[in-house]
């Protein structure tokens, strides 16, 4: 089963080298200090993704309408 299309699970995408530095300085934050992913989680396993990258997350919410959170890649 593909986790990735589930209903309850939200967007997950992988952020090119230049949107991760633009989010970095947007934030005025180091990449150690963001939230963690493991590299194995099924929702990003489609990705394609390698220890220390980006992976913005778009929650849908009824109130706020679209928010976006950020992940960092780590092994696992």
């Amino acid at each position: 089963m593909d986790v990735s299309n589930h209903f309850l699970v939200p967007k997950h995408s992988k952020l090119s080298d230049s949107e991760k530095r633009q989010v970095l300085e947007q934030y005025k934050v180091e990449l150690a200090a963001l939230p963690r992913i493991f590299r194995s989680d099924p929702a990003i396993s489609k990705l394609n993704t390698k220890v220390g990258d980006l992976i913005k997350v778009d929650r849908l919410s009824k109130t706020a309408g679209t928010s976006a959170f950020y992940r960092v890649v780590i092994d696992g």
